[in-house]
């Protein structure tokens, strides 16, 4: 059993159910999250109107599991559904798209929502959106039971995209990330850091980080919930190359400063995983792997993180956080 060696993973409780499969034989050196044998985890068909099923976010919640999935329908409109999951495997996703009721009586309409993130802070379990409201931008809502949800305002105007909440208030305040883009497929995008008293009112923004290049050199997202070590906060991101075939996109790992989470201290030249298996290839858009989620097992160190498959299917990896946290550091480019 693999034990936490250097990073130590803060506000985690023990997760015995975490969907698993330990290392396989053959990995490459280097090579340290490894597939599920059985991707993709969740078809593309796993509703009776869905098109696809991806960039989707997983929380434990009671005995299982339950999640937000992005379900493109067969008129190929971009919606978010609710579901469960007794293993994290096997999963049940309602056929209509959540019904918000909104917080307050004026919310603006929203024409699509799509790539989900869900963080529990507090007594809650928020989600955050790409929220079509003349353009992209961060929706927010929340849920206590993934049965009732409620819509709150849009964090920032448009155009933006990769709406991240932090697990808990830093400095006594709400903390976001984000990608302020553009009304389409964006050809560039960097991650900022924004902080709310109330998750109304956003200020203090301030720069992360930007492409570099490589598998990174168009733009970049953050991926799921930043995850707090006594190194830092671990963030997984996607990052995307522009080759002479479209977009590429891949994803890999930082490093942020505890106190001030626009400070990177850490970043890993090398991606983490991109896409090579058939299902992440071939879709309905080729060559992505996006990761939306990621489950933590605080007493083993384990993590496993559904990823969306070329915008058609949802993947899954698994790893351990102190030897993903040892490579950021192993390869930084900083």
């Amino acid at each position: 059993m693999n034990t936490l060696k250097k990073a130590k993973l803060i506000n985690f409780a023990p997760l015995p159910n975490i969907p698993w499969e330990d290392r396989p034989d053959g990995l490459r050196r280097g090579d340290i999250l490894w597939r599920y044998s059985k991707n993709p985890v969740i078809p593309r068909n796993a509703t009776t109107e869905s098109n696809s099923i991806f960039n989707s976010a997983v929380v434990p919640f009671r005995d299982g599991f339950a999640g937000v999935f992005r379900c493109d329908d067969t008129a190929r409109h971009m919606d978010i559904h609710a579901g469960f999951s007794p293993d994290g495997i096997s999963w049940s996703i309602a056929d209509h798209p959540i019904d918000f009721t909104p917080v307050t009586g004026d919310l603006p309409s929203s024409d699509y929502k799509y790539d989900p993130r869900v963080v529990f802070i507090d007594d809650r379990y928020y989600i955050q959106w790409c929220n079509g409201y003349n353009g992209p931008t961060i929706g927010l809502g929340y849920t206590h039971d993934f049965r009732t949800f409620y819509q709150m305002e849009n964090a920032l105007m448009p155009y933006n995209r990769n709406g991240v909440l932090f697990p808990r208030k830093i400095n006594g305040a709400y903390a976001l990330l984000s990608r302020p883009s553009d009304s389409g497929h964006t050809p560039f995008g960097d991650i900022f850091y924004s902080e709310s008293p109330d998750l109304v009112y956003w200020g203090r923004h301030r720069h992360v980080m930007g492409p570099t290049d490589g598998w990174q050199t168009t733009k970049i997202g953050a991926g799921p919930a930043p995850i707090e070590t006594s190194e830092g906060w671990l963030l997984f991101y996607h990052g995307v190359l522009t080759s002479c075939n479209g977009f590429v996109y891949s994803f890999g790992a930082a490093l942020l400063d505890s106190d001030d989470p626009w400070r990177v201290v850490a970043r890993a030249n090398p991606y983490l995983v991109s896409p090579q298996e058939t299902y992440e290839c071939v879709g309905d858009v080729p060559n992505v792997v996006f990761p939306c989620a990621c489950l933590v097992d605080g007493e083993t160190g384990r993590l496993a993180i559904y990823y969306g498959c070329a915008d058609t299917v949802t993947g899954l990896v698994f790893g351990y956080v102190d030897e993903v946290v040892e490579f950021v550091k192993k390869y930084n480019s900083l």
